[in-house]
């Protein structure tokens, strides 16, 4: 068997074009998901019984579900059951099969990393001292202002190698998105080999460009993360100056109601 380094640097061009497309699917998909993950992470640390434990089991479904199998649900068989709804019971022309196929990846994709990025929040969320929340709202903070000025900033610098890791995870699994007919990296290079079954080749030529991305969104959030370090201790002195400065004031306040 010989390896054909001219097929090899021909699909390799053509499958360049469908970075735009990996690359779009990556990120819309986490700014589709952030929103969402982040007040599943906060309703969670509520302990409310009945939406914990319905997000519990969102993101126990999803993340015990082969990906594969949740493609093949939104594009195999949801679209023949809404098909039918809309024919027989709504008596309807609308056409399911017309809707533009990357939507089914982003439904699959953001359902994914949505449950995964609420477990990182919610892990994030609990390195910050829940003490700062209380002293903060004792001196008349709101709680959406303790929180935008006190949690979250220190919150997503101790989240951030871990979305780092979903978003390499999440470029990966946007290899599947051929299953759906969405034309990108891996769809493109597979239909290259197909004419003189080049697979081997075109495989190559798919692990090199994955491994190519995934290190520069790494090398990214690398340099994200040295950037951060020096922010997270300037950060760290800064919330124990406010965090002194409140108590201090809530101590204030507590004295002069004792003297009353």
């Amino acid at each position: 068997m010989e390896i054909e380094s001219g097929f090899m640097w021909e699909t390799f061009l053509v499958a360049l074009s469908g970075i735009p497309v990996t690359l779009k699917l990556t990120f819309v998909t986490l700014l589709i998901s952030t929103p969402p993950a982040f007040f599943m992470a906060l309703g969670k640390l509520k302990e409310h019984k009945i939406s914990s434990k319905v997000i519990g089991f969102y993101v126990s479904f999803v993340r015990g579900t082969p990906i594969v199998l949740q493609i093949l649900f939104f594009y195999s068989l949801l679209p023949t059951v809404l098909n039918c709804f809309f024919k027989n019971i709504l008596h309807s022309g609308y056409n399911v099969f017309a809707w533009n196929p990357i939507i089914y990846a982003y439904t699959v994709f953001s359902l994914n990393t949505i449950a995964v990025l609420s477990e990182v929040f919610r892990s994030a969320l609990l390195t910050v001292n829940a003490g700062q929340l209380e002293a903060a709202m004792s001196i008349g903070e709101t709680k959406f202002q303790a929180y935008t000025r006190i949690i979250i900033p220190q919150a997503m610098v101790a989240a951030l190698p871990n979305v780092g890791n979903t978003t390499v995870s999440l470029l990966k699994n946007t290899s599947l998105a051929y299953m759906m007919t969405v034309k990108d990296i891996t769809a493109l290079a597979k239909i290259e080999a197909a004419i003189g079954y080049n697979y081997i080749e075109a495989y190559l030529v798919i692990l090199m460009i994955y491994v190519l991305l995934c290190t520069v969104v790494q090398l990214i959030f690398s340099f994200a993360e040295n950037v951060l370090s020096v922010y997270k201790k300037r950060l760290t002195k800064t919330a124990d100056k406010r965090t002194n400065y409140i108590l201090s004031r809530a101590a204030a306040v507590f004295a002069m109601l004792r003297a009353v």
